[in-house]
């Protein structure tokens, strides 16, 4: 089976295994649903391997919403008491909130300028759906933040801090990866080529 759009005022179809994907060694992203397909939102299926985080971060006019499809992600989406700078891990709510295990089925809606992070601390990769509103500009983020992770050896925090500029991203927490551990934080990311 093949991705298939059903004419104009039709649906579209996208069979496991399809769409665009986008590769590095901190992460694995295939574009399932993308600005040429709808007004609403762009869609991906994300693979988040062992030991790698996000980062908190807020954006300022995206809208977000994450599904857990298989194995366990650290997930929060809210404005901590204070934003630390090195790690969101500790953070708390006004409420009382704390980052959560995420389980297969979870659902996190993310609205704008809300902070949000999420981090596969096991030793086993996750899955997740993922969608940003409006599109297309996650998909513009995702191929340019791949061509920076993919280039080799050491990431250019410069360029992808600029990245994130014109993305209207704001990291709070630095994006980390490390795919040898499994307990506490992660090392800063590095990046590898793949084939």
């Amino acid at each position: 089976m093949t991705v298939t759009a059903i004419g104009p005022n039709g649906g579209l179809i996208v069979p496991p295994g399809h769409g665009k994907t986008l590769t590095t060694a901190a992460q694995h992203v295939t574009f399932k649903v993308t600005g040429e397909h709808s007004r609403t939102a762009s869609t991906f299926e994300v693979v988040v391997p062992p030991g790698f985080d996000v980062g908190a971060h807020a954006h300022g006019h995206s809208e977000e919403l994450f599904y857990v499809l298989e194995g366990e992600l650290d997930v929060l989406a809210f404005e901590p008491l204070v934003r630390t700078r090195d790690s969101w891990r500790e953070w708390e709510s006004s409420s009382g909130q704390r980052a959560v295990r995420a389980t297969r089925g979870t659902l996190i809606l993310v609205p704008p300028g809300c902070p949000h992070a999420f981090a596969n601390p096991t030793g086993e990769p996750a899955r997740m759906l993922f969608q940003a509103s409006p599109p297309p500009d996650h998909e513009r983020y995702f191929e340019e933040l791949m061509e920076i992770l993919g280039s080799g050896g050491e990431v250019d925090h410069a360029a992808v801090e600029r990245l994130r500029i014109r993305y209207d991203i704001d990291q709070i927490t630095p994006l980390r990866h490390d795919a040898g551990r499994t307990a506490g934080e992660p090392e800063p990311v590095k990046a590898a080529r793949t084939p």
